[in-house]
Parts: C-alpha cells; sequence; structure tokens
C-alpha cells in the first residue's frame, strides 16, 4: 500500500501548477541553447497555438496538459544523455541539429525528426541516445 500511495502522490506532483512551471522553464532553457524558432517550440510542444506559447513563456504555475508533459519529460531525457555523452560543451547542443545517417534519423538530424510532431518520434531520439549511452 506504501507503494501505491507514493506512487499517487509523485502523480500528484506532476500534475501541479508547480511541477508545469519548472517544467516550462526547463523546455524554454533548452530551446535558448538549442536556437529553435517559435514555429519550432510550437510543434515541440504538441502543435500548440502561438498565443499558448507565448503565455507558457511568462512561466505562469500551470497544470500542464498530460501530453505536454510526457514532451517536456522526453526533452529532458535527450538533453541528459547529450550532457553524459558530451559534457558541457557546444558539441551538447549542436548535436541536434546535424545530420545523423544511423537509425532512427537516415541522414536527418534529430531535431528533424522530433519536428515530425509525434510524441513517438521524441521517444525515437531518446531510446537512441540511451542506447549510444549503454
Amino acid at each position: 500500500m506504501a507503494i501505491a500511495a507514493r506512487k499517487a502522490d509523485l502523480t500528484a506532483d506532476l500534475d501541479s501548477p508547480k511541477a508545469g512551471q519548472v517544467a516550462l522553464k526547463f523546455f524554454f532553457n533548452l530551446m535558448d541553447k538549442w536556437h529553435c524558432s517559435v514555429e519550432e517550440q510550437m510543434v515541440l510542444l504538441g502543435s500548440i497555438g502561438r498565443s499558448t506559447l507565448y503565455k507558457y513563456r511568462q512561466l505562469p504555475e500551470i497544470r500542464l496538459p498530460r501530453d505536454t508533459l510526457e514532451r517536456v519529460s522526453y526533452l529532458m531525457g535527450i538533453h541528459k544523455s547529450l550532457r553524459i555523452l558530451f559534457g558541457d560543451k557546444p558539441s551538447t547542443y549542436e548535436w541536434v541539429r546535424k545530420p545523423n545517417s544511423e537509425a532512427p534519423f537516415n541522414g536527418h538530424s534529430a531535431l528533424e525528426l522530433m519536428l515530425a510532431g509525434s510524441v513517438v518520434d521524441l521517444a525515437a531520439v531518446r531510446r537512441y541516445l540511451d542506447g549510444v549511452r549503454g
């Protein structure tokens, strides 16, 4: 029962407005490092509207939709893997824009794959990096 209660508490924490604010702060910091355009940011957050993006940019304490939290979670994992692989060097942030001949990229960059818009594409990039990390 204690495990179920902790899991319920964790889920409640992730659904909190403060968790949404923390997720958005991470997201926008990462987007600055990746030099993503407004349009790219909108797609990475699930093809949200421009007004929603600008609202999010104010870093409100807001309950984010589950899909948005899932997307930010994948981006956190991608960022973590890149930091482990490259450290805190410019190459850490440049990697997402470099073409990659390996699957699942097939000559495209990781960012191009992620901009296909599906959360599955974010998961594929994270899986690839987790595999490279070992």
